[in-house]
């Protein structure tokens, strides 16, 4: 899969198109989507969306995604890297820093368009359109200032309605991939993904759930559950400056111990030799 890299700490792509012209493919960086106009589908992380003028996504460098155009529609991407996220969280308040890293550090891209009110989608384009103008003039007076707190803001805004709605149901098309979705809703929380606790979840008998995650995905829930998790831990080592413990933390272990040796267990190297080879 194609892996897409920006070469610039930020930028804003801003075009229309009839036909989405890239592959699925995955970023190094973090990347806000406006949908300014048109509508079709937004295929995220293995998830099928639809989407329609004022909806706004976001993707991380963990997320796949692709579009299936059915209106011509124009699009605002807002792009920036890790060390433009290090340096808003410096420069916020703290109950800011934390909604911040809380929405860039949790496994929320698979829920859809972050934000459905219409007056919550409004004060979002507002501050796209003021971005873009001073995007425009780079080299006017605290143009980075400027940019920063409407980076800012607007994370802080799309943190509060991630928090505050009920998930976005995709396009289910058959039960397993509703256990899909929640497996990568909940894979920072160990304990909502047993199989005890995924048969009470969907009404299945532990055995029965098992079966059927293997007859229609071909491999057993603890392994998708785990093959997920390295995926994402990868992405920590290769594309963030966390310490072993922190991810280890993040993703639910009791020890630092305990995930060196499951990494490589799956792996075939160790988290640090991982991160310094890359």
């Amino acid at each position: 899969m194609k892996r897409y890299i920006l070469h610039t700490p930020f930028n804003i792509y801003h075009f229309e198109a009839g036909t989405w012209m890239h592959a699925v493919h995955r970023h190094t960086y973090f990347e806000i989507i406006f949908i300014i106009k048109g509508h079709g589908l937004h295929h995220i992380n293995g998830n099928t969306f639809g989407y329609s003028a004022g909806d706004v996504f976001l993707l991380g460098p963990d997320d796949y995604h692709e579009f299936v155009i059915e209106e011509l529609t124009e699009f605002c991407f807002i792009r920036f890297n890790e060390s433009m996220y290090k340096q808003l969280l410096g420069n916020v308040e703290r109950t800011g820093q934390s909604a911040i890293k809380t929405l860039l550090t949790t496994s929320s891209q698979s829920r859809g368009s972050l934000v459905s009110d219409k007056v919550e989608k409004q004060k979002l384009h507002a501050l796209l359109t003021v971005m873009q103008h001073e995007y425009a003039d780079q080299q006017s007076a605290h143009f980075a200032g400027i940019r920063d707190c409407l980076l800012q803001s607007m994370l802080i805004i799309l943190a509060r309605n991630l928090f505050n709605q009920t998930p976005v149901r995709p396009f289910v098309t058959d039960s397993v991939e509703a256990i899909l979705l929640y497996i990568r809703q909940h894979i920072y929380q160990p304990n909502a993904l047993s199989i005890d606790h995924l048969a009470d979840v969907f009404h299945y008998a532990p055995t029965y759930i098992s079966l059927l995650f293997k007859k229609q995905t071909g491999e057993s829930l603890k392994q998708y559950i785990i093959r997920y998790k390295m995926k994402l831990i990868e992405a920590r080592l290769l594309y963030s400056s966390l310490s072993l413990g922190q991810i280890a933390d993040e993703f639910g272990y009791t020890d630092t111990s305990h995930f060196c040796k499951q990494f490589k267990k799956y792996t075939g190297s160790t988290p640090s030799t991982f991160r310094r080879r890359s």
